[in-house]
């Protein structure tokens, strides 16, 4: 199946679901953002919600504490106050960090740049949920953080992105590259969604690596908005991989995932 563009938010093509990243980069200028104009907008309620939650939390003395960050962020934390009126810019320009580095957006072809902004969804403590077009400031909130009145966000996240996403991902095939605390907040249930792990050979052993997965998971979002065709199923998912990667098919009680190994010498290029 073919990546194809829309104005809605029906996705088309394979989606790709990721993480934020934990910083986020400043703009010195730029309008504020507008709940009205993000994708999903029926979730604008519940981002107004966490939008008056956060900055309360973030007027308090104990807001390092609650949103467990160290004293390094307090002007971070601050910001969270008045994001109304923050610059905002468009959400791949505000993630940063490895596995958007890996990605480089701003190095794609427009081609593929298209198809990153119709198949890449981010999944937000803040907004639920985003799309690389969505205009949006920095911001500084864990969806692992329990934010009064409403709780641990995953938690909270989970029951309202379900319909949400679930109708837009309808029947494609879902690339899940999101960290488990993220992934804590929605599980796909059309049947066809593949989570990705990444190993590396250590001493002759596979072992899991935090900093390669990052980069590894941006390396493969890239890999895949800049294909022409996007796969269909598992399988031809699989096989597209493998013709970069040593990847294989497994299935647990958690679902279907794509498991990449990376040779003991591995390492690791930017893209630019």
């Amino acid at each position: 199946m073919a990546f194809t563009l829309c104005s809605s938010d029906k996705l088309e093509g394979v989606l790709i679901l990721l993480p934020p990243s934990e910083g986020k980069t400043a703009h010195a200028e730029g309008s504020p953002f507008d709940l009205a104009d993000l994708s999903f907008s029926e979730l604008t309620d519940e981002r107004h919600l966490v939008l008056e939650a956060l900055a309360e939390v973030s007027s308090r003395e104990d807001a390092m504490s609650v949103l467990g960050v160290g004293a390094s962020l307090a002007n971070e934390v601050a910001r969270n106050i008045n994001l109304h009126t923050e610059p905002a810019a468009k959400a791949h320009d505000i993630y940063s960090g490895v596995l958007f580095e890996a990605l480089g957006y701003a190095s794609l072809t427009p081609a593929a740049q298209a198809r990153a902004d119709a198949s890449i969804v981010v999944i937000s403590a803040l907004w639920g949920a985003v799309r690389f077009g969505d205009r949006i400031p920095p911001y500084r909130l864990s969806m692992s953080v329990k934010l009064e009145p409403l709780g641990k966000l995953a938690s909270w996240w989970k029951k309202r992105l379900a319909p949400v996403l679930d109708k837009a991902a309808t029947e494609q095939l879902i690339v899940d590259a999101r960290s488990s605390t993220y992934a804590a907040a929605y599980k796909p249930s059309n049947g066809k969604c593949v989570a990705i792990n990444v190993f590396q050979l250590r001493n002759g052993i596979p072992k899991v690596v935090s900093h390669f997965a990052k980069h590894t998971r941006g390396e493969v979002a890239r890999f895949l908005v800049e294909q022409e065709t996007g796969p269909e199923t598992p399988e031809e998912l699989v096989e597209l991989i493998q013709s970069r990667w040593d990847a294989t098919l497994v299935e647990d009680k958690k679902g279907l995932a794509l498991n990449i190994l990376l040779p003991e010498d591995h390492h690791f290029i930017t893209a630019k």
